[in-house]
This record gives structure tokens, C-alpha cells and sequence, in this order.
């Protein structure tokens, strides 16, 4: 479902961490107080950091490029290793920069120190064989959750990709419990590694002045970490109505077809019936709850293939779409070195990504394209990364990033949301635009992905606060995790849990120690920078039908927020494109509004909550 975005930041975020501090790093004033150190010191150590950190990452990118377009032994060993001597780099600057905590410098300066202090996403201690086993317990996990399987009999082994591709269209209710816990035997060994994880890298954040992991982690978001929690449940306070509607109707339609036996309607729906193996977008089942009356949704991929439309005219199409707001057209070296189809005979990171390697103009997405109208918004929404990482490529290499982390995710969706039928009509793919009755089922198809999962883009790091803090013991990780489920998505496991299960572990973003709030904010913050940019370009249409296609206008008032990357708080450039410094999920009303209406008439009479 997300797209990654590789910048300096997110790579650095991603990569192993092992090693002690370099030496070249940790020698170069520690016969220095931190009473003696200057501003102008700070300002000093900020030029060599960024410059030193700059030199190596360059080449770390191409690894990992390699290791993704060609995975082979040479290009893993060659991979990891460049990104551990980056991560190493990066942490041991890190605590440099802590040393700079009492010493009174500039707005500028501060954030720069406070960003690469906030950089690493697990830090390592300093002790290198803590550091060394931190780094050693990272692959293991990867490689616990790269390599797993459910294996029925010795011969009858199904991946997760397998598994998965069977949830989304199955109704078998005994096959979806079958594969739904076969999934989760992969994540049960990882429970005592991640523990000692949590506790080498709460010394590790010691060490750089956080009380732990958790602290640092929400203090990555331009105001006090105890106070996000809070602006993030005032967002979720905002979208929950509409969520219990939809909960309502699809639990009713499940229990329709399974049986209230199997999903009893005063209860949390079970987490294997809803077409995805965590239960956290719900569009694979729009054949049982869609509206009955028939509708007029457009086939793109039946026009793609229709207009002899390839990979590469796909792409094509997607730049055409930024051309038309005003951006520069993407460097001649984006079509050299993007990979765009799956090559033959080697294996390939098939996941969508957008990468910059130089953080300037290397520009590249990574797809294995399917030439379907899903793929299509897919790649309308990696360019968006691109133009993002291009946008702001003239600021200090500390601030080439996103405002927050869940902007960079939203501007991708931001475009993606502009994909409607009005677009379609203006590039040739559709001849005519279905009348606003036609407008529930495409809402529908739209809520079930991203209304769905907003309450689990939520509750993820909810629960990782919490461990990471030490509020969550390890024999309570299953427990708290499904009682966080129950509590926000109205979702419960299907069976009872044994006591050693480790079900966080059977998301990829848990041991991939991956930041989940991103994903939250993405889902707010693209229903507010959609509203704001037609606005702008004058669309006086319902908001769900709006396409900025074609307005120079939307599109300069989005590059002048893109520019600024990291360089202010978000706040300042949220202020920048819609006029207000706060996140607003209101307009998620605005946007479903038809649907909440007619999901309101259906829920009539019917038992909602859990």
C-alpha cells in the first residue's frame, strides 16, 4: 500500500546502525566542555557534519539502489555494509550535536542540531559490542520477516505475497483463519530480540539526552512530545464519526454473507474477513458491501490497454499531469536509469519507490508496473515524491526532507486524489463523465482504503509509544496491542491469542522499526492539501470530483510549500498552502459527505459500535 520516499533522512532512518562512534567524529573536540563551545563552534561542527555525512551517502545511495534493482550476495554485502558505515557516521554526529544542548545559537542553527540528533530512528549505544548487537538483532528481524512462511505440510509452503493475494479475494471464512494464523507463526521468535532491541536502543537515546526511544521519537514533531499524542487523538476525534458509520455498514454486509454467527453485530469485526492480512484497508471487499443500485465507474485499465498505453507511456502521462501545474520536466537521466518493469531473470525490490541518490537531480522511481488504473494513481503518486525531493534539493542537506514525515506520503496521495473522472476525460481515457448518482460507489471503493485505515495508522505507534517507554512489558505486547485494536478500529483476533504471540511482529513496519504515525498524518493532511489547492485553482465542484489538472496557479502555491522541506516547522508550511497552521481533518467530511448520508440511511435500524 505506502510508497517509500529515499532522501538523506529517510535513507539514513532506514538503514542498519552498528559500530562505535567514528573516530574521525568523536575526536575532533572532546578535550572541549560544553561550557567552552561557542555558537560560531555550532555553526562549525554543522558545515563538517553535513559535508562529511553528504560524502558518504552519495555512494550508500547507489548501494542501495543496486542491492533493490539486483539482489544478489555482492550487492546485500555491499549494501549493508556502505549503510552501516553511514548510520555510524550519522549516530556518532548525533552525539556530537548533543553536546551543543546548553549552548545558546540561532533558530537555524538549533533546528539543524535538533534534526540530526532526531535522525537516527533506533541510536546505538556507545558501547560498540552494545552497538555491534543492536545492529546484529535489526538483520535478524529483517530477516525473520523477509524470508517468512506458512508451511502447511513440508512441501506446501505459501508466502506472504501468496497469502495475501488469496485474503483479497477468497471468501472461504475457514481458509482466511487458516492463512491469517499461519502468517503470525512468522512473527512469534521475534518477541525476545525485539525486547532486547527496545533496551539497547533506549541506551542509545540516553545517551543522546531522550528519556528513551518513545520521547525521541515524538519529539520529532516541532512540538513537546507529550503533546502529539493528544493533537493526534483530537485529529482522530474529527474522523471517527464517519468511521463507526462505515464500521457499521460493513460489519452488517459481513454478517450477511459469513453469518452473525461468525461476525456478531455487537461486537468487533474479526481481523481475517476484511480482504487484507492486518485488517487495515478494506477495499479488497467492495463486492459485499458496495452499493446495490448499479453504477458507472470508469475502467482505466481497460482505456489503458485499449490506447496501447506501456509502462513507459504511463509514466509519461503521470509528468504530463506536474507539467500542466507549472513543474519542470523530470532530467533526461530519470528515463535512463528508472526501473519501471520487472527485468528478466534477476531478482528485484518490486515495491514502489522514489528515490533521489545525489539529493540534487538523480532522480528515479522504482516499479515493477502492472499496466491497471491502480498502478496508474501509483505512479501519479511516486512522482509526486520526486518533485517533492526536487523542490526543496537547494536546501542545507539537513533540511532536504518533508515538513513532517507524513508529508511527504501526503503530497504523493494529494495527486493521486486528482485522478477523477474529469482528469480521465481531459488526457482521452474516458469519453464521458459519469452523472454525481454514480459517485457512492467510487466514494465507497475510496473509504474502504483510506477511511478504513485511518484508526491503524493510528494505533501502530500508539502501541510502540508505549513499549518503547517501558509503560508495555513484553509478556503484555499481545495483550495491549489487541486491546489498542479493539479500542480504535472496532477490530478483534479471530481466535484467542496464545500467550507468546508477538502479532505486532507480523507487520513489516514493527521490526523494520518503521515510524506509523507518518502514514496517520498522510491520511489527514491529503484531504486538506486537496481542498486547498482547488481552492486555489477555482474548482467550485463537490471536492470529490476536483482535478488541479491544468492550474499553474495550484501548482505554484504547492511548489512554494514543497521548497521549504525541513527548513521550518510544519506548522509554517502547512500555513503556507491552506492559510492555517493546524491540521484540519474536517475536510475528510467535505470530501465523503454523499457517502456518510447514504451510509447514514443504510444504518438505520441497525446495532453500530462495539
Amino acid at each position: 500500500m505506502h510508497t517509500l520516499s529515499k532522501t538523506l533522512i529517510a535513507a539514513i532512518v532506514g538503514l542498519s546502525v552498528s559500530g562505535c562512534i567514528d573516530e574521525a567524529v568523536s575526536t575532533q573536540s572532546h578535550d572541549t566542555t560544553s561550557t567552552q563551545l561557542t555558537a560560531a563552534d555550532a555553526k562549525a561542527f554543522l558545515e563538517i557534519a553535513q559535508n562529511d555525512i553528504y560524502k558518504m551517502q552519495v555512494p550508500a545511495a547507489h548501494a542501495q539502489w543496486s542491492y533493490a534493482t539486483f539482489i544478489n550476495y555482492d550487492t546485500q554485502a555491499v549494501s549493508a555494509y556502505m549503510g552501516e558505515q553511514l548510520s555510524t557516521k550519522v549516530a556518532g554526529y548525533a552525539k556530537e550535536a548533543a553536546r551543543f544542548n546548553d549552548v545558546k545559537v540561532d533558530k537555524d542553527t538549533r533546528r539543524q542540531l535538533e534534526l540530526l540528533k532526531n535522525s537516527l530512528t533506533m541510536p546505538p549505544p556507545a558501547d560498540p559490542k552494545k552497538s555491534e548487537r543492536l545492529a546484529k538483532i535489526g538483520s535478524e528481524l529483517d530477516g525473520m520477516y523477509g524470508s517468512g512462511s506458512y508451511c502447511r505440510t513440508e512441501d506446501d509452503c505459501l508466502s506472504l505475497v501468496e497469502m495475501s493475494s488469496e485474503m483479497a479475494t477468497s471468501r472461504d471464512e475457514a481458509l482466511l483463519l487458516e492463512y491469517w494464523k499461519g502468517w503470525r507463526e512468522v512473527s512469534v521468535p521475534m518477541k525476545d530480540l525485539y525486547a532486547e532491541q527496545v533496551t539497547l536502543a533506549n541506551e542509545g537515546a540516553k545517551e543522546l539526552g531522550f528519556e528513551n526511544v518513545s520521547a525521541l521519537w515524538r519529539g520529532q514533531y516541532d512540538m513537546p512530545a507529550d503533546e502529539f499524542p493528544k493533537e493526534l487523538d483530537r485529529l482522530w476525534g474529527q474522523v471517527e464519526p464517519f468511521y463507526e458509520a462505515l464500521h457499521c455498514h460493513v460489519r452488517a454486509k459481513l454478517g450477511e454473507h459469513y453469518g452473525t454467527d461468525v461476525v456478531p453485530q455487537d461486537k468487533a469485526i474479526p481481523a481475517h474477513l476484511l480482504g487484507n492480512m492486518w485488517a487495515q484497508t478494506w477495499g479488497n471487499i467492495y463486492d459485499l458491501v458496495k452499493p446495490e443500485q448499479e453504477m458507472t465507474v470508469p475502467d482505466v485499465t481497460a482505456a489503458l490497454k485499449a490506447q496501447n498505453y506501456d509502462e513507459v507511456k504511463m509514466v509519461k502521462q503521470a509528468e504530463s499531469f506536474f507539467s500542466s501545474l507549472g513543474f519542470e520536466e523530470l532530467p533526461e537521466t530519470f528515463w535512463e536509469r528508472s526501473m519501471f518493469q520487472k527485468p528478466d531473470g534477476r531478482d528485484v525490490q518490486c515495491h514502489a519507490s522514489a528515490w533521489n541518490l545525489d539529493d540534487k537531480d538523480d532522480l528515479r522511481i522504482k516499479m515493477c508496473i502492472q499496466k491497471t488504473g491502480e498502478e496508474f494513481n501509483v505512479i501519479h503518486h511516486e512522482l509526486g515524491h520526486n518533485y517533492y525531493q526536487r523542490a526543496y534539493n537547494q536546501q542545507p542537506l539537513l533540511y532536504r526532507g518533508s515538513a513532517n514525515d507524513g508529508f511527504h506520503e501526503a503530497i504523493g496521495d494529494t495527486i493521486a486524489l486528482s485522478i477523477t473522472p474529469k482528469y480521465l476525460k481531459e488526457i482521452g481515457l474516458i469519453d464521458t463523465i459519469p452523472d454525481a448518482s454514480n459517485d457512492i460507489g467510487m466514494l465507497m471503493q475510496v473509504a474502504l482504503d483510506k477511511i478504513a485505515f485511518i484508526p491503524f495508522g493510528l494505533m501502530v505507534d500508539q502501541w510502540r509509544w508505549k513499549v518503547l517507554a517501558g509503560e508495555v512489558t513484553p509478556e503484555n505486547y499481545n495483550k495491549v496491542w489487541w486491546e489498542l485494536r479493539n479500542k480504535y478500529q472496532g477490530v478483534m483476533a479471530p481466535v484467542e491469542r496464545p500467550a507468546d504471540a508477538f502479532d505486532p511482529g507480523a507487520k513489516y513496519h514493527v521490526p523494520a522499526n518503521v515510524p506509523y504515525t507518518r502514514y496517520f498524518l498522510a491520511h489527514i493532511l491529503q484531504f486538506q492539501f486537496h481542498k486547498s489547492l482547488c481552492d486555489i485553482a477555482g474548482d467550485e465542484g463537490p471536492l470529490n470530483r476536483c482535478s488541479i489538472y491544468g492550474s499553474e496557479k495550484a501548482g505554484k502555491a504547492l511548489n512554494d510549500m514543497l521548497e521549504m522541506g525541513m527548513s521550518k516547522p510544519w506548522q509554517d508550511a502547512l500555513e503556507t498552502l491552506t492559510g492555517s497552521p493546524q491540521m484540519d481533518a474536517s475536510t475528510i467530511q467535505d470530501y465523503f459527505q454523499p457517502l456518510k448520508d447514504w451510509l447514514d440511511k443504510q444504518n438505520q435500524g441497525r446495532q453500530c459500535g462495539w
